[in-house]
C-alpha cells in the first residue's frame, strides 16, 4: 500500500519483482496470503477488500495451481 493508499497485489520472490519495482517509495505490505493458483489468490483478495465473489473469464488457466505451472 503507497502512501495515498492505492495498493498493488502480486506475487512474492522473483515473480513479483516487476510489480513491485512500480511501487512508490514509503509503500508496505499490509496484506499477505498463501495461495494454490491465481484463481485461490483473487478469491481471497476479493474476500480481504470486500468486493464480493471473484469470477473469471479463464477458468481453466486461473484455476491450474502453480505446482501445475511449474512455478513450485
Amino acid at each position: 500500500m503507497d502512501e495515498e493508499g492505492l495498493g498493488t497485489f502480486c506475487l512474492t520472490g522473483e515473480r513479483g519483482n516487476d510489480a513491485r519495482a512500480l511501487l512508490e517509495p514509503g509503500s508496505k505490505l499490509v496484506w499477505s496470503c498463501e495461495a494454490h493458483s491465481h484463481f485461490d489468490a483473487m478469491t481471497k483478495y476479493y474476500q480481504y477488500m470486500d468486493w464480493g465473489i471473484y469470477t473469471t473469464d479463464y477458468p481453466e488457466q486461473d484455476k491450474k495451481t502453480y505446482k501445475e505451472m511449474g512455478w513450485e
